[in-house]
């Protein structure tokens, strides 16, 4: 697939298992098995402001599944034609956001926690930080 032709419609909510236990719920994510890559990296926003946004840049290469682990927030893809939001508010739902893909996550409540699994580790050369740019390497 070329990364840069990829599509929104290429990104999907995930229903992950929820297994239900007297005591509380449990959600297991498996490399390969519950999500289409290998998780190289995990990490999480939390104590977002009010009002604040985060997200704003795109990845060359990284795929990522991100659940919202509590709370909830909205999160805005752009393939550089077409816009989409996804609400994220379930902990055993994730968005899988495939690479080329113009991410913005917004609209935190309060005490939200935003997981993301990674493909890859951190590399400052997959992002793509300008929205000018995004364009030009997508070729719109």
């Amino acid at each position: 697939m070329d990364k840069k032709q990829t599509s929104v419609y290429a990104c999907s909510m995930i229903e992950l298992s929820v297994n239900h236990r007297e005591k509380g719920n449990i959600t297991v994510i498996e490399n390969r098995l519950d999500i289409p890559f290998a998780v190289r990296r995990i990490y999480y926003l939390y104590d977002v402001p009010a009002g604040e946004s985060r997200g704003g840049h795109a990845h060359r290469k990284l795929q990522q599944l991100i659940v919202a682990a509590s709370g909830s927030f909205d999160v805005i893809l752009n393939d550089g034609k077409i816009k989409r939001i996804f609400t994220l508010n379930r902990p055993y739902q994730g968005l899988l956001v495939i690479p080329g893909i113009w991410r913005e996550l917004d609209n935190f409540s309060s005490g939200s926690v935003c997981l993301v699994l990674a493909s890859q580790k951190y590399d400052t050369g997959d992002y793509i930080r300008e929205y000018g740019e995004f364009l030009t390497w997508k070729k719109i």
